[in-house]
C-alpha cells in the first residue's frame, strides 16, 4: 500500500500539532564514551531536527535517532518530545509506525518511499550525519580546514548533492552539524545538536 505523499505529509503536520503520548528518552541500555573519530563510534545517539522540502509539501521537525550496526531506531518528534513517527530496523526487518497505523517490509528504504513517497537516502544517512562517505560518493570539495564540504553520491535515479555546512566537536569527535542533502525537487537539512557515541552497558 502507498499512501500519496500529500496524504502523509498531511498525517505528520497534523500529529504535531495534535497527538499525545509518550515522550521519548534516550535508551538506558548505552552508555556515552568519547572517541577520537566519529568512525569509531558502533553506536551512537543523535538529538536534532530535520527538515524536508518537496515540490508538494515541506515540514520540519526534531529528531532523534538511536543507530547500531544492524538496527536502528530513528523517530520524529513534537517540541514537547512527543513522537509522531517511528521507523526501527532489527535484523533484516523495518518497522514504519505513523498516524496509528502500522507497516513492515524488509527494506527501510523501500518501507519509506512505498508508504510516503519520500525519497530520502536512509542507508547513507548514518556515513553523512558522522561525515563520513561511502563507496558510491565522491567528494568535490573541502573547507580551508581539511573538513568535507561537498559530496556528490550516485544514485541510479539521481545523483544526491550532499553539503556539510557546519562541524562541531562532539564526544570528543568532530562530526557535521548541519547537512543539506538535495536532488531534484527534494531537500533535507539535518541540524545536529547533540551527537553522541554509544556503547551497550553490560550486565
Amino acid at each position: 500500500m502507498r499512501l500519496s505523499a500529500s496524504f502523509f505529509y498531511t498525517a505528520i503536520i497534523t500529529a504535531l500539532l495534535l497527538l499525545t503520548g509518550c515522550s521519548v528518552t534516550p535508551s538506558e541500555d548505552f552508555t556515552p564514551i568519547n572517541v577520537t573519530n566519529a568512525a569509531q563510534a558502533n553506536a551512537w545517539e543523535l538529538q536534532g531536527k530535520i527538515a524536508v522540502k518537496t515540490a508538494e509539501d515541506k515540514f520540519s521537525t526534531n529528531l532523534y535517532w538511536l543507530h547500531q550496526p544492524a538496527a536502528n531506531d530513528l523517530r520524529l518528534t513534537t517540541v514537547l518530545g512527543t513522537t509522531v513517527l517511528t521507523l526501527k530496523t532489527n535484523q533484516g526487518m523495518a518497522t514504519l509506525e505513523v498516524d496509528g497505523k502500522t507497516y513492515r517490509d524488509s527494506n527501510a528504504q523501500d518501507l519509506l518511499t512505498g508508504i510516503s513517497g519520500w525519497s530520502i537516502p536512509l542507508d547513507s544517512l548514518p556515513l553523512w550525519i558522522t561525515g563520513q562517505i561511502g563507496s558510491n560518493d565522491k567528494i568535490v570539495s573541502y573547507n580551508p580546514d581539511g573538513t568535507i564540504k561537498q559530496v556528490i553520491s550516485y544514485d541510479p535515479q539521481a545523483n544526491w548533492s550532499v553539503s556539510f555546512l557546519s562541524w562541531q566537536q562532539q564526544s570528543g569527535a568532530l562530526v557535521p552539524k548541519l547537512l543539506k542533502i538535495e536532488r531534484e525537487n527534494v531537500q533535507i537539512k539535518i541540524q545536529t545538536n547533540q551527537w553522541t557515541a554509544v556503547a551497550a552497558k553490560t550486565q
